[in-house]
């Protein structure tokens, strides 16, 4: 009778023991969300070199710069806008990225200058404001005139004239909230570009562009460099440089990411 209740006080102890150093099932982590558009795409080729289309540069670079994410840190989810030669608007990428409560929206972009300007190279990374002076608003003017390309647009974009300064004001109250990590993400995409791609710096400039102005989170417009610059346009075209690029633009998120968690 002795051994059975020793045998019971031992077998309950180790039972109460086991049961004490069970963990408690965390909530799983969420992930950092990335979304990457590759601007324009099917009916809308973008700008154009002599003999190369935006539309096919950006979606090459968009597609690498995803690879680099998923490949080389564990934490972070890349949701595309499209990963084909498919033509998605600006009001369904803004849509998107909302949708999935992104933490980063980053549209890859190619420039283009008017004839006689051949010569003008380089990298800029755009984020929303009000400062539409010179090259800034006709940059805007193009990339905001895709929205032309739909027949419902006065409808599904609020009236919005992509062609007139007047809406500023509106872009600015939209964007303001989250525009010092935009130019945080913005300042070091092109450190990046200059330091790991060698390409030739521009800086970081503000515009009032549609895509970046109804997204819920900070965003850039990333322009690669300009398919008018024979020299550039041949490097663009380059599996190499399109490496570099993406590796440039990954490098600028994940140092975003860092900074981010250091504040934490």
């Amino acid at each position: 009778m002795k051994n059975n209740l020793a045998l019971y006080l031992v077998l309950s102890f180790v039972v109460i023991s086991l049961t004490s150093f069970q963990t408690v099932p965390t909530e799983k982590a969420k992930k950092f969300k990335v979304v990457i558009d590759p601007g324009h795409g099917g009916k809308d080729p973008g700008t154009r070199g002599s003999y190369t289309l935006e539309k096919d540069v950006v979606l090459k670079v968009a597609l690498k710069v995803g690879k680099y994410l998923e490949d080389l840190l564990d934490d972070v989810e890349v949701i595309y806008t499209r990963k084909t030669d498919s033509y998605s608007h600006p009001k369904i990428d803004a849509e998107i990225a909302n949708n999935a409560e992104a933490d980063l929206f980053v549209s890859i972009h190619a420039n283009a200058m008017p004839p006689g300007n051949a010569h003008v190279r380089g990298t800029e990374t755009f984020v929303m404001g009000t400062k539409n002076e010179g090259r800034n608003f006709e940059v805007a003017k193009r990339e905001n005139s895709v929205i032309l390309l739909e027949e419902d647009y006065k409808e599904a974009y609020q009236d919005f004239d992509p062609t007139s300064p007047e809406v500023n004001i509106m872009f600015s109250i939209m964007q303001e909230a989250y525009q010092e990590n935009s130019i945080i993400l913005a300042n070091n995409i092109q450190t990046q570009f200059e330091k790991r791609a060698g390409r030739k710096n521009l800086g970081v400039k503000q515009s009032s562009l549609w895509v970046l102005w109804n997204t819920a989170m900070p965003s850039v417009l990333v322009e690669l460099g300009y398919l008018t610059n024979p020299k550039e346009e041949k490097e663009l075209n380059s599996d190499e440089v399109q490496d570099y690029l993406a590796s440039a633009i990954f490098r600028g998120i994940r140092d975003y990411k860092k900074y981010l968690e250091s504040t934490k």
